[in-house]
């Protein structure tokens, strides 16, 4: 008995809240910089503030993974966690701008990182199921489409998200500059808001059009049994010291995938910390202490337009990704990806002007857009159909480990060895792509034999 081949809008329907999760994710990504630096946050120590987010994601997602593997009730086993998820998350994506209406109880800048952590605690808590229901939704011959999709999705919510701000800026005339009342623009503070809205929205969309597989249904499934007969399981009760075991006895094809992983997040991570202050100092020509100019607040909202440029790039790309990954291999099409886009973030050294810099994102597209769909692709396969929650989450390690190996040296890095020239932050960002798409031509794929 083998799974049902989905159709296209049944795939795009299951992983349509992926759109309002990347969103608010986006909106943090190309702003939460910007935030922390307007209530008083140094450049240096961004990265600190920053070390939030990849810790929650190290502590949520494998027990996530773990309990939705082993929960089953009227509502589903992965839908709980999406509800619960993005409401947490759009409370934190309310709050964030909003911080100063705290300020008679603890300054601005620690309530804008509280909430920094509670979003980036939810979106682990929202985006891990999301991973594991397409491991359990689709036969293996489909997990790479599965994954294309959910990439396309992101990249849709992650344009909205990144472009909102300026959008509500220049079309709709609403300001990108303190007033009497909040150092947080207007702008800022509405596209939060309607972020928020949106996870939501689309997260219920995901609930109301896609059913789930039981336990016994999946326990009936060839690749289930299969794997069963590889290994001589016998049932037991699961429980959540197994997730230590299971990270002794990952695969192999997930040992070698951690690595490129490694250098792929690292990169990113310092792409998203040091882009704002780099690009108003090195395009812009501001002083690494000017954080409350105009010309400062326009460097972040092009910031926002050159993310969602990449990710634009990357919703479009996904859709190619099944067809050159069948032509040449998952692998080569990953190595691929990541040396296009440490081309391009090596070269926003040497752009001469802010719209330059979109051709740098261009290619930073095609890297993001593979690295959101390539290693689970590769992983999945690899993976034992009653483990793929707590494996996508234990996988996630390889996620945050190097965020917050890059939120500890990152600042010291521009400090110390930069010269307070937060540009170079991003070029070694692609320098680490490139080591990372070395490093994925030698990992084991069970499907891929290109």
């Amino acid at each position: 008995m083998e799974k049902r081949k989905l159709g296209f809008w049944e795939i795009w329907n299951m992983s349509f809240g992926f759109l309002g999760i990347q969103m608010g994710f986006a909106l943090q990504n190309a702003n939460a910089s910007r935030i922390l630096q307007i209530f008083g946050a140094d450049v240096h120590e961004l990265s600190w503030f920053w070390i939030i987010a990849p810790l929650m994601g190290l502590i949520v997602q494998p027990i996530i993974g773990h309990y939705s593997d082993n929960t089953w009730g009227r509502f589903g086993r992965r839908k709980p966690y999406f509800l619960a998820g993005a409401l947490l998350a759009s409370i934190g994506l309310i709050l964030m701008p909003q911080a100063e209406i705290f300020i008679a109880f603890m300054p601005a800048l620690w309530v804008g990182a509280g909430m920094l952590m509670i979003m980036d605690a939810s979106f682990n808590v929202a985006m891990e199921p999301f991973r594991a229901l397409v491991g359990d939704n689709l036969r293996a011959d489909q997990h790479t489409l599965g994954f294309s999709v959910q990439t396309a999705l992101i990249g849709i919510g992650a344009v909205v998200g990144s472009w909102l701000p300026y959008v509500l800026n220049k079309w709709f005339g609403i300001s990108n500059l303190a007033t009497e009342t909040s150092a947080i623009p207007q702008n800022l503070i509405y596209s939060f808001i309607i972020g928020a809205l949106i996870l939501v929205g689309s997260i219920l969309i995901t609930i109301f059009t896609t059913k789930e597989y039981s336990p016994e249904e999946l326990a009936k499934f060839n690749d289930e049994k299969q794997h069963k007969e590889a290994v001589g399981e016998k049932e037991k009760e699961a429980k959540l010291s197994d997730i230590f075991t299971d990270f002794a006895k990952m695969p192999e094809t997930m040992r070698q995938l951690s690595w490129v992983q490694f250098f792929s997040w690292f990169g990113l991570f310092g792409m998203w910390v040091f882009s704002t202050p780099a690009i108003a100092q090195h395009i812009y020509g501001l002083s690494i202490n000017d954080t409350k100019s105009a010309e400062f607040q326009s460097a972040g909202d092009w910031v926002g337009i050159i993310f969602g440029v990449y990710n634009l790039v990357s919703a479009i790309v996904a859709f190619a990704l099944p067809y050159i990954a069948k032509q040449i291999g998952r692998r080569k099409t990953h190595a691929l990806s990541l040396v296009l886009g440490g081309i391009g973030l090596i070269s926003m050294y040497f752009m001469p002007n802010k719209e330059a810099l979109i051709f740098s994102m261009i290619l930073v597209g095609f890297a993001w857009a593979s690295i959101l769909a390539m290693p689970y692709a590769i992983l999945a396969g690899s993976i034992h159909p009653k483990k793929m929650g707590v494996y996508m989450g234990i996988f996630n390690f390889f996620i945050v480990i190097p965020q917050i190996v890059n939120a500890l040296i990152g600042g010291s890095l521009v400090k110390y060895v930069y010269g307070d020239h937060a540009i170079y932050a991003i070029v070694m960002s692609g320098i680490s792509f490139l080591i990372a798409a070395f490093l994925v031509i030698k990992v084991k794929d069970n499907v891929d034999t290109k």
